[in-house]
């Protein structure tokens, strides 16, 4: 829990959470404005609405907003996945939806996912090892939903395992070589052509309209 990796003096778990809250979107914003670096805790309070004094009650570090911003962007796309593995269809219908639905996700936090991957080995080892921990379960998701999508046939853990981090990889490729591949294609272009990839090197195709 990120609750326990960043000490707080407060002990009301409530206002915790929503002075955390501010925190965290008021540094984001700082962040992509400035960067980590350039940006100082006195400027992630006045940005947050809170004192210097108050922002030293929930942290003790510019490393611990840090982490609490990498941990959130985390949880949003957890939520948002958990959400489309869990609507009802077939497994092939499942892994097209969840590969949508991620992809969309990294274009709307494109520049929150790009702060994060500058940014997170500004951590100190052990919360940098939580928050990789996090991105080894989301990719355990995508594993679970490529392997339900081949009930008859065969595929080594180790296929299922590479192609749900090329999955990964390609909706983050979205954010990070946005410049470029936005010349050529629209989201919804990419979007297409990533997700028949993927399915051309599982030897399924694309799931027909109304097809269950």
């Amino acid at each position: 829990m990120a609750e326990e990796q960043v000490f707080s003096a407060v002990k009301d778990k409530g206002l915790v959470e929503k002075r955390r809250k501010q925190m965290i979107k008021g540094a984001l914003n700082l962040f992509k404005e400035k960067g980590f670096h350039r940006t100082t805790t006195r400027e992630i309070a006045k940005e947050s609405g809170f004192s210097i004094g108050t922002l030293y009650e929930y942290i003790r570090t510019k490393e611990d907003v840090l982490f609490l911003v990498c941990d959130s962007i985390y949880d949003q796309v957890q939520v948002r996945l958990e959400k489309v593995i869990n609507v009802h269809g077939s497994p092939l219908e499942k892994l097209v939806s969840v590969t949508e639905a991620y992809f969309r996700l990294m274009d709307e936090m494109q520049e929150e996912i790009v702060i994060m991957y500058q940014e997170v080995k500004s951590l100190k080892k052990d919360t940098k090892e939580y928050v990789l921990q996090k991105e080894r379960e989301m990719v355990q998701m995508l594993e679970k939903v490529i392997v339900t999508c081949l009930p008859e046939e065969s595929i080594s853990s180790k296929d299922a395992m590479l192609m749900a981090n090329n999955i990964f990889i390609q909706g983050q490729m979205w954010s990070f070589r946005r410049w470029m591949l936005q010349r050529q294609f629209t989201l919804d272009e990419y979007i297409e052509r990533q997700t028949q990839f993927i399915l051309r090197s599982l030897s399924i195709g694309a799931p027909k309209k109304g097809e269950k």
